[in-house]
């Protein structure tokens, strides 16, 4: 079994659950952040003596305070450990439910599992690190986010969605992204496309104009 795993997560009580799951499995050393900075922070001096994480499990949200962090989500976290190399087992542990972001982090930051908090979310969790540990896949997808593993459709949110709302929400028109696209070889980068997919983003995210659109990707963490 893991024998040293780091957990991620700002609520207490949740905390509390994930931190019994972990002894009952008889992992010798768990530590505990509240910031994911602080696990940054962690796991880098952790390498830095020589003693690395086997694990790391995280949550996607946390709560803003008075603390100013670099790293305010736990995707934001996993980003920059999968950027550095660094060699970590990741198991996201959140209540969120969108397969869009579960298969973000699937396939941009090889997540390898996701479970999902709720009636089961412990007993998934300890699924989850034997499923890892004994290597009987490749990753672990509660029953809620499974999906996230099937063939995309044309409701799910692309890398391209992401950046065109990015541009928006950065006060650029169509017209003006279409030229930026165009420099940095973005396809499509007609105006024409550019007007038709986000008419399609409007409808996804059931939004009556771009203002509102840019205002819902921002709250459900897509830009």
């Amino acid at each position: 079994m893991f024998k040293k795993v780091l957990v991620a997560e700002d609520m207490d009580d949740i905390n509390k659950g994930v931190i019994t799951t972990l002894k009952e499995l008889g992992i010798a050393t768990i530590d505990k952040v509240q910031y994911c900075d602080d696990a940054y922070l962690k796991i880098n001096k952790a390498i830095y003596d020589k003693e690395p994480y086997d694990l790391l499990i995280t949550d996607l949200s946390f709560i803003e305070d008075y603390r100013e962090q670099k790293y305010k989500s736990g995707e934001e976290l996993v980003k920059v450990l999968r950027e550095k190399e660094i060699n970590i087992h990741i198991i996201v542990f959140s209540v969120e439910d969108r397969l869009q972001r579960v298969r973000r982090l699937i396939n941009n930051y090889a997540i390898n599992a996701y479970v999902s908090k709720g009636r089961n979310g412990l007993r998934d969790l300890n699924e989850a690190i034997n499923s890892i540990y004994l290597k009987k896949s490749t990753l672990y997808l509660s029953n809620r986010v499974d999906k996230a593993q099937k063939k995309s459709n044309d409701n799910d949110i692309s890398n391209y969605d992401v950046l065109l709302m990015k541009k928006l929400a950065d006060g650029l028109s169509q017209s003006e992204i279409s030229e930026n696209f165009i420099v940095n070889d973005i396809s499509p980068s007609s105006i024409s496309s550019i007007e038709k997919r986000l008419n399609k983003l409007k409808d996804i995210f059931r939004a009556s104009n771009t203002t509102q659109l840019i205002a819902l990707a921002k709250d459900q963490g897509f830009i």
